[in-house]
């Protein structure tokens, strides 16, 4: 994050008096008194009084900044080419400049400018971020956490009124699995072996399996996959599939695929085949931050050889294909944009406005808006609704829409006010009713599981949910699976306790 502060001025032109040492006062033919603005400048009048001329300036000298203000411009953004001064002519006390304003590549600190200091609370250039801020990313909030609205109009920090949303910020980070960081070198020598010789000769020890893949997090697992390929000459998943079976088959496999892997799998299975698992799909795409869909439709295209767009609109149709489409877009705000109260005021008029009725509903425009907040705004969307209407968000949502795509902004509401909750109540319906949902039960526990705290988050929602009997996670999954099954999700849910 940086900022240019504006030079103080041009360079005289030849003929003129010397320029006087920096801070000495000003020579006597020049009165101290400056000018007052023109009606309508958005600059304030200047310390000495009015009724005076204005002081010569000299090549489209830009208005003077007051003293330490950064230019008024959104940080983040690129900064303006200098101001293209010629050289002044030599000989008025100071040292030539150098040729040209040489700007630094897009996102470095600015050279240091005497005179001009950061803003307030803001640590010099070079220094390193405050400790647990890593650089160039926005610090985490914890999943579900409510977040208010950011500062005021016109404090420092605020967005301007015409603030567009997303323009500028950073790109956000993917999640733990998604990055480049899953190719870290890690020592796993020991989980190899055991995975190997629990599987090696006749039968399989199906308690070091247990034992050893649900502690392991992305980056190990990835490490896992690609070095017991290189020691043993053959694939861990595919050892798994042949050395076990059924359900304690599928969970072992969607460990061992990492939680990168096993989505791309998942949405081929959803739109696998006649119809589409919209549950499944919703599960991985939903509320997903741009970093980590941009992840998914890389390596979906790195696995299958076309895009996840192509197979993804052609088994949806109508308005769920326009809003699947806005979703894999990944244009979401970044986590780090402000919620800006005026921005919220106006979604909110245009969302009611959207809703509007059956003749006049624009389910494209709610969409739009919907898909393109981060969660901290569709929080403050949902609050603003309801106290403007009277009327919660939800609830006009269901009164609006129906099906698939019901479903999936309900979704996308959820996931933003409280995710480790949202969690918690698609495990319970993966478990409810006649028969268990094993497949979509396996895929949410193993996904939770990643996050070692958001799966203690979910762990404490499950305690919370209204209506439900057996309030304890572990105990709810031991009462619908049996055995070896039973273990391997036991042991993925007890990694957040």
């Amino acid at each position: 994050m940086s900022y240019y502060p504006d030079q103080q001025g041009g360079y005289p032109p030849p003929g003129a008096p010397p320029q006087q040492p920096y801070g000495a006062p000003p020579p006597q033919q020049y009165p101290p008194q400056q000018y007052p603005p023109p009606a309508g400048s958005p600059y304030p009048p200047q310390q000495g009084g009015y009724n005076q001329g204005p002081p010569p300036q000299s090549y489209q000298q830009p208005p003077p900044q007051s003293y330490h203000q950064p230019p008024p411009r959104d940080y983040q953004q690129p900064p303006p080419q200098g101001y293209q001064q010629p050289p002044p002519p030599q000989g008025y006390q100071q040292p030539p400049p150098p040729q040209g304003y040489q700007q630094p590549p897009y996102g470095q600190p600015p050279p240091p400018q005497q005179g001009y200091a950061p803003p307030q609370g803001q640590p010099p250039y070079g220094a390193p971020p405050p400790a647990g801020y890593p650089q160039q990313y926005p610090p985490p909030s914890p999943y579900g956490a409510p977040q208010g609205y950011g500062p005021p109009p016109g404090q420092y920090g605020a967005p301007a009124p015409n603030y567009q949303p997303g323009y500028g910020q950073p790109p956000g980070r993917p999640s733990l699995g998604y990055g480049p960081e899953q190719n870290e070198d890690r020592n796993v020598t020991a989980d190899i072996e055991a995975l190997y010789k629990a599987m090696k000769g006749f039968g399989t020890n199906e308690k070091k399996l247990i034992e050893v893949l649900p502690r392991q997090d992305p980056i190990q697992m990835a490490n896992i996959r690609r070095k017991y390929q290189e020691r043993y000459h053959e694939s861990l998943i595919k050892r798994l599939e042949d050395e076990t079976s059924g359900d304690f088959e599928e969970a072992l496999v969607e460990i061992a695929r990492g939680p990168l892997l096993a989505d791309v799998h998942a949405i081929k299975k959803a739109v696998k085949g006649m119809g589409t698992n919209e549950d499944m799909l919703d599960d991985v795409l939903v509320g997903r931050s741009n970093a980590d869909i941009a992840a998914i439709k890389a390596e979906y295209r790195r696995e299958h050889g076309f895009p996840l767009e192509s197979d993804v609109e052609r088994d949806l149709s109508g308005a769920t294909k326009q809003l699947y489409t806005m979703i894999m877009a990944a244009k979401r705000n970044e986590d780090s944009d402000p919620v800006n109260p005026q921005q919220i005021d106006s979604d909110v008029d245009a969302l009611q406005s959207a809703f509007g009725n059956f003749m006049t509903k624009n389910s494209v425009k709610a969409c739009e808006i919907l898909t393109s907040r981060n969660d901290a705004q569709i929080r403050a969307i949902s609050k603003r609704f309801s106290e403007k209407y009277g009327e919660p968000f939800e609830k006009t949502i269901k009164k609006t829409f129906d099906g698939h795509m019901e479903r999936v902004l309900l979704l996308l509401v959820a996931r933003a006010e409280n995710r480790a909750m949202s969690d918690a109540e698609r495990l319970e319906e993966a478990m409810a009713g006649v028969g268990t949902k094993d497949t979509l039960l396996i895929q949410r526990v193993v996904r939770a599981h990643w996050d070692r705290n958001h799966m203690r988050q979910v762990i404490n929602s499950f305690q919370q949910l209204p209506k439900q009997k057996e309030k304890d996670l572990v105990k709810r999954i031991e009462g619908e699976t049996r055995g070896d099954y039973e273990k391997i999700l036991v042991a993925c849910v007890k990694v957040g306790k």
